[in-house]
């Protein structure tokens, strides 16, 4: 390369890249003050979504979702019957301040209501909950294979929650339902303690279903005052099958399986000898991890005043529950 041409180059002005256009240059954008993008900033960040309050451990009204988990719908049942159990306590005591506080616990809870809605939720088919299949697996050991209609067995469930259930949908039931608080039109809203006594064999079932009901009656008094209420609803007749009395008139009974296997008062030994008095022999069992299922079939007249039940300890330790049943 020649001297003048090196030269030349030499003298052009160094481009500078980091400048900023002129004005004149610029694209025509509106003005944002830093504010301004300073908030478009901090929009743009994801946000937490936050937890729902039925897995908070502070005790605020749960909402109840179709999408509940399984252990946000024990939490919720689990929370009210210890708070209608500390209320039935607070009542039997005269505590006023006591009783308005849990009762003010309660509907902070959500009432009732809720704790429907996780029951509900609960016995969905989703979650496995229907009780009612292993009566239905029972039943159909034994059902003859010219069944009629007509022949249908009367069902009376207490503390019905739905119309889905196995027995609903079997044609082997006519099935009447009741409950403290129907959340259903084909639900009766009716205390069984209260309900009339029959007085025809029209009026009286062939089974009553008690399913998760026994344990929510706040005092052990209560609980053995309905399993006798039960023995006056159910009918003795004569089936066009004989087989059929091995299972009937019946009483189908679920509960908690710690109410049995981990009560200071109560085991399967003592629940017999209650049941026994009463008139009833049990014909079938099945024991979970969670629940308690037993069958029992009513053999004699009742007889609870020969024998009393009192509230006595049966297991030993500290960590069992007091869940008991008592007949006076």
């Amino acid at each position: 390369m020649c001297t003048g041409a090196w030269h030349s180059i030499k003298s052009q002005p160094k481009l500078n890249y980091n400048c900023r256009a002129p004005t004149h240059l610029r694209p025509n954008r509106p003005h944002q003050s830093r504010s301004l993008r300073s908030a478009m900033g901090r929009a743009k960040k994801k946000t937490r979504t936050p937890r729902s309050a039925l897995l908070s451990r502070c005790h605020r009204r749960p909402s109840v979702a179709a999408g509940l988990s399984s252990k946000a719908t024990r939490m919720v049942i689990n929370r009210h019957h210890t708070l209608q159990k500390k209320l039935a306590q607070a009542l039997a005591r005269d505590d006023h301040e006591a009783v308005k506080a849990l009762k003010a616990e309660i509907q902070a809870n959500g009432g009732i209501e809720t704790y429907q809605k996780a029951s509900i939720i609960g016995q969905s088919k989703q979650r496995g909950g229907d009780s009612s299949k292993v009566l239905m697996e029972w039943i159909n050991e034994i059902r003859p294979s010219k069944f009629k209609p007509s022949d249908a067995f009367h069902l009376l469930e207490i503390g019905a929650l739905s119309t889905e259930n196995a027995c609903s949908k079997s044609a082997m039931f006519h099935v009447t339902r009741i409950d403290l608080h129907s959340q259903h039109p084909d639900i009766l809203a009716q205390d069984f303690m209260k309900r009339p006594l029959p007085t025809n064999t029209e009026e009286k079932f062939d089974i009553i279903s008690l399913s998760l009901v026994l344990n929510y009656v706040p005092t052990p008094t209560q609980r053995g005052e309905m399993l006798l209420r039960t023995t006056a609803f159910l009918q003795r007749r004569t089936y066009h099958d004989p087989s059929l009395s091995i299972l009937f008139p019946s009483l189908f009974l679920v509960l908690p399986a710690p109410c049995i296997t981990n009560s200071r008062y109560l085991n399967e030994q003592r629940l017999e000898e209650i049941m026994n008095s009463l008139g009833y022999s049990k014909c079938r069992q099945k024991l979970s991890t969670k629940l308690l299922y037993q069958l029992w079939v009513l053999r004699n007249q009742p007889c609870p005043n020969v024998v009393k039940f009192k509230k006595e300890e049966v297991n030993k330790g500290q960590n069992r529950n007091n869940f008991a049943i008592v007949l006076c």
